[in-house]
């Protein structure tokens, strides 16, 4: 038995192993689980580390609450607008497309390895979902740009198919050991786990973000920690009452994170590092755990397993499941191949251990085989693959980054640093004539290692980095002077009423935000909109009408000059910028 210090020292280790093995996978494009897995096998009783680590139940503890915290994470990264574009074909995908996987593959594996047919069924279940950790790893951060509705679909459906894969596990390791009927009663199982996951993943997602915008702590350290703690709550209270705790916590941080709680960059930074730090003590566990020897013995029937899963079972429910939602023949082959393996299955191939069915230990090796398989060929092959399908789509710059404001109350305002690169709008642009709305400062330049205090003649140069101050609703107008030439914007939106100075030329307006509004170009929106209105019209709240905006009056000086007008779009499609 190991001594604490000993332990520490061990994990200290395991963790910069990881660390430096991450490096090392960056840059040879080998996935990252796999690294860790091998690091982990490196450091068991059979490798060279020498760590005797046979306790399945301990494993079974570490994925577990690893995995919540990486869904949590995962969650709070997720828009609304991704769920709502994605939700019905990720949905059908991790009910339907989960549970044809794992009929077709637990039928291969019960005549591949002799097992029974429930036993081989379980095998299939265990390896029927797509694992969200590593798909949110290969998406996010492996530089695979694909389009966004894919992207959206594979995320989503990696984050909600947990559900039927556990429901799946447990349920057959029950009728196993005779605990529950066949029927009825695994039916009643699943819905319990997909409602009660449901309710009360919304639910704490949602009382989380109310507490967490209007909670006054002291010390801002204590807001990621809060999150987290919801995290843990909300995993553990739907998992208590019988339901889906990877649901629930995974429903959690999408609703925290839309909700942009105080110190929402805070909490991200922390739970970036939390999602690392479980990703490296999760996998390297798992790897451990496992016996080299014994996955030689079972590599011939792991790997016909695994080519079964992944070259038939997998493709067949995406084609089935996902066809109806308009998805091509190439899309659907990509999302066919993205069906990765990763921690969710080793962990649940524990239950059968736990649970002291005789063929646990094969049905183990076998999983983790399929794993290995899955992370090295599909993980490896991933951006190849959307290359090779003509999916990728030109990256764009990383976005804006925006700084927190330290303040222990919700803030209207953000920080937001742009980058300036060579297809930048705002490139040579004097700050002047940039057309920012009202109450938007640049308050800083940075270029190269200087610092440049902004003034209105002050230009722009290719490589700086403008640290801008703004409201939240006028984001979108700034995000698109910033944004490149070539870029096709999102539609402004149209709900909202924008201040604008009545010094800004037409020129500038047009140039920046895609619009048209009058043929002299170089009339101020105070000269354009008065010609419009005549002397008699001019007054607070008259409203000049134009094709695609309409510019009210806002504020008139002494002299008659309109100092600010409130721009509302008309028509969003006609501003986007070709």
């Amino acid at each position: 038995m190991f001594s604490i210090e000993t332990i520490i020292l061990l994990t200290g280790i395991l963790l910069l192993l990881g660390i430096a093995s991450n490096k090392f996978s960056s840059r040879m494009g080998v996935p990252v689980l796999f690294i860790f897995l091998i690091v982990g096998m490196l450091a068991g009783s059979e490798g060279i580390g020498g760590i005797e680590f046979e306790n399945y139940f301990v494993a079974h503890g570490i994925g577990t609450v690893a995995l919540c915290l990486i869904l949590f994470d995962g969650g709070i990264r997720t828009p609304y607008s991704s769920i709502m574009s994605a939700w019905k074909p990720a949905g059908v995908l991790a009910t339907v497309g989960v549970f044809i996987t794992a009929v077709i593959t637990g039928a291969a594996a019960s005549w591949i390895l002799n097992l029974p047919l429930l036993e081989g069924m379980l095998l299939g279940g265990i390896v029927g979902s797509t694992d969200a950790s590593v798909v949110f790893s290969v998406l996010r951060n492996g530089g695979v740009n694909i389009r966004p509705k894919l992207a959206s679909t594979l995320e989503v459906e990696s984050g909600s198919n947990d559900p039927m894969a556990i429901f799946l596990t447990i349920g057959l390791i029950q009728v196993l050991t005779g605990e529950v009927p066949v029927g009825i009663g695994l039916a009643t199982l699943f819905f319990k786990q997909v409602i009660l996951g449901t309710l009360i993943g919304l639910g704490v997602g949602l009382g989380g973000a109310w507490t967490l915008k209007n909670i006054r702590l002291d010390a801002a350290g204590l807001y990621p920690v809060m999150a987290t703690a919801l995290a843990l709550f909300s995993f553990g209270l739907t998992d208590t009452l019988g339901g889906s705790g990877f649901l629930a916590v995974y429903l959690t941080g999408v609703v925290i994170g839309n909700k942009r709680p105080v110190f929402y960059r805070g909490i991200l930074l922390f739970q970036d590092a939390i999602a690392w730090l479980c990703q490296i003590l999760m996998f390297i566990a798992l790897g451990i755990l496992s016996f080299p020897s014994r996955l030689v013995e079972i590599a011939v029937p792991g790997l016909l397993i695994s080519i079964v899963l992944i070259f038939i079972a997998r493709p067949l429910a995406v084609f089935l499941c996902a066809a109806p939602f308009k998805f091509s023949v190439r899309e659907l082959t990509f999302l066919s191949w993205v069906g990765l393996k990763g921690a969710v299955p080793i962990t649940l191939a524990t239950f059968p251990m736990l649970a002291g069915l005789p063929g646990a230990s094969m049905i183990f090796d076998a999983v983790f085989f399929v794993v290995l398989v899955s992370a090295l060929v599909q993980g490896w092959t991933v951006p190849a693959m959307a290359r090779y399908l003509d999916l990728e789509v030109p990256s764009r710059l990383p976005p804006p980054v925006s700084l927190e404001i330290t303040s222990l109350r919700d803030v209207d305002g953000d920080i937001v640093d742009y980058y300036v690169d060579e297809d930048c709008q705002a490139a040579n642009c004097m700050i002047k004539n940039l057309a920012l709305p009202d109450g938007v400062v640049i308050a800083l330049i940075v270029r190269g290692e200087n610092i440049i205090p902004p003034q209105g003649r002050s230009v722009l140069r290719k490589g700086d980095h403008a640290m801008v101050v703004l409201r939240l609703e006028v984001r979108a107008m700034v995000d698109r002077i910033f944004s490149q030439r070539s870029q096709k914007n999102d539609a402004l939106p149209a709900a909202l009423e924008f201040p604008l100075r009545g010094s800004i030329r037409v020129s500038d307006l047009e140039q920046f935000y895609g619009l048209v509004l009058d043929e002299n170009k170089d009339a101020t929106l105070d000269e354009l909109t008065r010609a419009r209105l005549g002397p008699d019209g001019l007054a607070l709240g008259a409203v000049v009408h134009f094709d695609q905006v309409d510019l009210h009056v806002r504020e008139i000086s002494a002299e008659g000059i309109i100092e600010f007008v409130g721009m509302t779009i008309t028509s969003p499609q006609g501003s986007d910028v070709s």
